[in-house]
């Protein structure tokens, strides 16, 4: 499985982005794929998952309302839309896939088996 990342850059506060994860070699068995963050001096943290189907989807709090995670399995490709950003949103956004099948489990980066380069996203007062 390879994740190709994509679609960072620097936007000031309110400003939107969008986010791409371009996947190959991905088997059913590689049911969800989210998106984590790490933000300088931070460690990674969780931002947001989705199933295959688009049935279970999941995000951290800080990002409830303002970013929209979707994928479209014909492309095998997962996007974030990143609206109303906030400077506490810059960080370097890594998109990766597990085998979880929801819940609590897909929260933790550790159990995500695959992981893409990372993008950066800065985000200006």
């Amino acid at each position: 499985v390879q994740l190709q990342a994509s679609g960072g850059g620097s936007v000031q506060a309110r400003g939107s982005l969008r986010l791409s994860c371009a996947a190959s070699g991905l088997t059913s068995s590689n049911y969800v794929m989210g998106w984590f963050r790490r933000a300088p001096g931070k460690e990674r943290e969780f931002v947001a998952f989705i199933n295959r189907s688009g049935g279970s989807i999941n995000y951290v709090d800080s990002v409830k309302g303002r970013f929209t995670i979707s994928r479209d399995n014909a492309k095998n490709t997962m996007y974030l839309q990143m609206n109303s950003l906030k400077p506490e949103d810059t960080a370097v956004y890594y998109c990766a896939t597990s085998t979880c099948s929801g819940g609590s489990y897909c929260y933790k980066a550790r159990n995500y088996n695959y992981w893409g380069q990372g993008t950066q996203v800065t985000v200006s007062s």
